[in-house]
C-alpha cells in the first residue's frame, strides 16, 4: 500500500494570498520543493488536499481553480516533483451548506485513501491550521505536522516555523 504526504495549499505549498487563483499570483513557500523532493524520494505520493471556498463565495470558479492547479502541477514537474492529485472543496458552510470534504472534516482525505489505496498510519500530513490537523487525524493520517511561526500547542505530533526543520 502506497503512503502519502500530504499537503494543505494554501499557506504550506504556496504563500498565503486571499484567494488565489491566479498563476502569476503563484509564490512557493520557502522549502516545499525540497520536503517534497525528499518524501518523494522515499516513496510517498504528493497529494494536496485544500479548502477553496473563494468558489462558493464566487471570487473564481471552479475553471479558474483548475487552471492555477494544472499550471501547479506542471511547475512541480519542472522541479522533479510529481503531484499525485489535489483534491479540493469548493463549499463554505454558511454558503452551500454542510459537507463531508470541507477541513476539519476528513472526506478529501479519504476519498485519497479510496482512490489510491493509501496507507494511512504510514503517511503524513503538513498544514497550516489546526482544521488540517483536525481532517488528517480523522482520516487515520498517522504523522501531522503544524506548519506554525506562532502557535504553542497543536493536535499535531509536531510543531515547525519553517519547512527547512524538516530537512
Amino acid at each position: 500500500m502506497p503512503k502519502a504526504l500530504f499537503l494543505d495549499r494554501d499557506g504550506v505549498v504556496n504563500v498565503e494570498k486571499n484567494y488565489l487563483h491566479k498563476p502569476e499570483d503563484f509564490e512557493l513557500v520557502e522549502g516545499i520543493a525540497e520536503v517534497c523532493r525528499a518524501y518523494q524520494e522515499q516513496g510517498y505520493l504528493i497529494i494536496i488536499v485544500t479548502n477553496q471556498s473563494g468558489i462558493a463565495r464566487g471570487y473564481y470558479s471552479e475553471e479558474d481553480f483548475r487552471h492555477l492547479s494544472d499550471w501547479m502541477t506542471e511547475h512541480f514537474k519542472t522541479l522533479g516533483i510529481d503531484i499525485t492529485r489535489i483534491y479540493h472543496c469548493p463549499h463554505h458552510e454558511e454558503i452551500s451548506g454542510a459537507c463531508d470534504c470541507r477541513k476539519p472534516e476528513p472526506g478529501m482525505f479519504l476519498k485519497a485513501m479510496n482512490d489510491y489505496g493509501i496507507d494511512m498510519p504510514s503517511s503524513v500530513m503538513i498544514g497550516d491550521n489546526e482544521r488540517d490537523i483536525t481532517a488528517a487525524r480523522r482520516a487515520g493520517v498517522g504523522t501531522n505536522i503544524l506548519l506554525s511561526a506562532d502557535a504553542a500547542a497543536s493536535e499535531a505530533d509536531r510543531i515547525v516555523r519553517s519547512l527547512k526543520e524538516l530537512f
